[in-house]
């Protein structure tokens, strides 16, 4: 890790070291409600996200699917596209903590779109209002979602309430100005760190919590020279299913419907969690994992630094030579791109 980064991380540390909530905090207020993907490929995604990971389908029409996982209407929705963008729906408690939000964006002179109609409709919420964050990912925000009957789904269940859909990841050159970003508009508390080496890269992740969650943002970057070795605008999506056995299915459903496993069963050393990793039809990954870590240690996990992603397993599965020089294509023409940040 480069020395100004170092200090960075030290210092955010030393600032998340309680667990009491400065005034007008939103911490646990904030969580992950709706993904949305736009893309070609909607036929591939039905089979992905229904029949191999085990969601359930709320809506399917040529131009759009609405996938559900517990009694929101809508958690993951696809949209035709001729070319692949993604968009993260935020949860906000009350107009109290969204004013909060809305104001901090405006201090720092971020534009923010406020939406209804139809648009809205498609997300399966009244409003939203918009914003670019980093990387120029599109952030949404909205209080009350859309919801429908139990949904019955493959997998026994998904672990959602206070702690939100899941997480993301983001791959960034910029991670001192990504971490700021979510500490002060979403008050997000660091929880720890991983550091290890992924296909000859040396890479660093920050995990940050908005809520109970381990983490929501899983954030990562190279250590030296900063590169971007994904094309797309997160690294990977994860869902949490209920049991262990929730894992194996949906682990051998994907093999036997033909998709690509970036990489098999294992065990992260922070979180806990069991998982693997397939590769989406939109090119970024989809994690699917179970943990016996429960809410209530959420304030406890040690800001220690893990070496190595897993405890074990998470081996490379399906990844091919063509897979590895294409991050390594991609990690090159990063540096010639200027990655957009509103820090």
């Amino acid at each position: 890790m480069n020395a100004n980064l170092a200090v960075y991380f030290k210092g955010a540390v030393m600032s998340l070291t309680t667990s009491e909530n400065p005034p007008h905090s939103v911490y646990g207020r904030v969580q992950l409600g709706y993904v949305l993907v736009d893309s070609p490929r909607l036929v591939e995604w039905k089979r992905f996200a229904a029949e191999g990971i085990g969601m359930t389908i709320g809506e399917a029409t040529p131009e759009r699917l609405a996938f559900r996982t517990d009694a929101h209407a809508r958690r993951l929705i696809v949209r035709v596209s001729a070319k692949e963008d993604i968009a993260l729906g935020w949860q906000v408690e009350g107009d109290a903590a969204l004013e909060v939000i809305l104001a901090r964006l405006a201090a720092r002179k971020i534009a923010v779109e406020e939406v209804a109609g139809e648009e809205a409709a498609l997300r399966g919420v009244a409003k939203f209002w918009r914003f670019p964050g980093p990387k120029r990912q599109a952030f949404e925000l909205f209080i009350e979602p859309e919801v429908a009957p139990p949904a019955k789904t493959l997998v026994s269940a998904f672990v959602t309430g206070e702690r939100g859909l899941g997480h993301v990841a983001i791959t960034t050159r910029k991670p001192a100005e990504m971490i700021a970003f979510w500490r002060e508009i979403f008050d997000a508390k660091i929880s720890d760190y991983i550091e290890d080496r992924i296909s000859g890269v040396d890479l660093h992740f920050t995990f940050l919590r908005v809520n109970p969650r381990h983490h929501s943002i899983a954030v990562a970057a190279t250590k030296g020279l900063a590169m971007d070795p994904f094309a797309t605008k997160i690294q990977h999506l994860e869902m949490q299913a209920a049991t262990l056995d929730d894992i194996g299915a949906a682990y051998r459903r994907c093999r036997a419907l033909g998709f690509k496993i970036a990489m098999a069963v294992g065990q992260h050393p922070n979180d806990r969690d069991v998982s693997f990793y397939a590769v989406t039809p939109s090119g970024f990954y989809f994690e699917l994992g179970w943990s016996s870590e429960g809410d209530s240690e959420a304030e406890a996990w040690p800001q220690v630094t893990h070496q190595g992603i897993s405890v074990w397993g998470h081996k490379p599965q399906d990844q091919t030579l063509s897979d590895k020089l294409a991050q390594i294509r991609n990690g090159v023409t990063s540096l010639l791109r200027t990655e957009y940040s509103p820090f």
